[in-house]
């Protein structure tokens, strides 16, 4: 279990990497261009997102919930959209970020309690 968990939450994140670059570093780096050159430089970052996230769920369903999935993955979005919004994107820190996490922490509890 702890192998598969392991595999999962590390491709899981790298391509939370790679989603969140997809989603929202266009809004920095291409608002000068045609929302149309977006969304082509936005899929092709979100080709290699879904290169890694589909083995990425398929290994974790072999021994987790779907529910358990997603709850992972909407932790690892979480852990990876803070530190991009903070360094890269230079938002501020909010303390709404502390209370999603803290609402994330119970939906873990409640997906994997026995």
């Amino acid at each position: 279990m702890l192998v598969v968990l392991t595999k999962t939450v590390l491709l899981l994140l790298l391509s939370n990497i790679f989603m969140t670059f997809a989603w929202y570093a266009h809004l920095k780096e291409l608002n000068h261009k045609p929302w149309l050159v977006a969304v082509f430089v936005s899929w092709g970052i979100a080709f290699f997102e879904y290169l890694i996230q589909v083995p990425a769920n398929r290994i974790g369903y072999t021994q987790l919930s779907l529910g358990q999935l997603k709850i992972i993955q909407e932790v690892i979005t979480l852990a990876v959209f803070i530190p991009f919004a903070l360094y890269y994107m230079k938002q501020p820190l909010k303390w709404d970020y502390l209370w999603a996490a803290c609402c994330l922490a119970g939906a873990v509890y409640f997906v994997f309690r026995k």
